[in-house]
């Protein structure tokens, strides 16, 4: 504040915020920063060295016991290296790697910006899933167009996995009764157990569950519908040695 001689700080606010001057500040020193920090990785990638942390958040539906065996395998080769891990929901993912809290993000349906870029991971085919009781439970594939007036457990309209089940749905024209609506597929999957309606999901979700006989997850005939994972990470930032090796473990895997 000395130095340029205006506000950075409101201090009769409670809690304190940023002035507009304040503002452009802090977005220029975190530049200034995140500069600094490249130099370090530029030198690691000179001396091919994969050493330090990279922050990970990922979406819940990711699954622990996928992401526990990614950050094994990745540790095992590269044991100087660390992953830190973290569950968020879809719109946190964003924030956290856009205000520098995450070096990566995983997460459904990601959104490339002119601050994020993405890298493509896999795409995930959607079954309907259904409690074992259900009238389809014994079927091998279904029409999407079976579902009609189906009772039917549903995720939040605002989550991106909603917005491209209704759009399939309008597409082909039916209509579902939405009973309930949830902020997760776990939370989706319990209702459909207890019978609740049934529900799409995408199938890698769903597939021990279906194998332990909990419900069943049958496939829909000729679909599109696909759930795409993806990493998003800062465009300005390079990446360190670490967090590009652990890229490449995660797309090496297919399970």
């Amino acid at each position: 504040e000395k130095l340029f001689g205006v506000k950075l700080i409101d201090r009769n606010r409670r809690p304190l915020v940023l002035t507009p001057e304040g503002r452009i500040c802090y977005e220029a020193f975190r530049d200034v920063l995140q500069s600094y920090d490249g130099i370090g990785t530029r030198l690691q990638l000179l001396r091919k060295e994969i050493t330090g942390l990279v922050r990970v958040a990922a979406i819940y539906s990711v699954g622990l016991h996928e992401m526990g065996r990614a950050m094994q395998e990745f540790m095992l080769s590269y044991p100087k290296a660390k992953i830190r891990l973290e569950y968020l929901r879809s719109n946190k993912i964003y924030e956290a790697v856009l205000r520098s809290q995450a070096d990566l993000g995983i997460l459904s349906y990601p959104v490339a910006t002119p601050d994020l870029a993405v890298v493509p991971l896999r795409s995930e085919p959607m079954v309907v899933v259904c409690p074992k009781s259900h009238r389809f439970a014994s079927r091998t594939e279904l029409l999407a167009e079976e579902l009609s007036s189906e009772d039917f457990v549903s995720f939040d309209r605002d989550l991106p996995i909603r917005k491209a089940i209704d759009r399939y749905f309008r597409q082909i024209g039916i209509t579902v009764r939405n009973v309930m609506e949830f902020d997760n597929i776990e939370t989706v999957k319990e209702a459909v157990v207890i019978g609740s309606g049934v529900a799409i999901l995408p199938e890698q979700t769903v597939r021990q569950s279906a194998r332990t006989g909990e419900l069943a997850a049958i496939p829909i005939h000729n679909t599109p519908l696909q759930r795409p994972l993806g990493i998003i990470y800062r465009q300005r930032e390079v990446l360190t040695p670490a967090a590009v090796k652990f890229i490449e473990t995660l797309q090496n895997r297919q399970d």
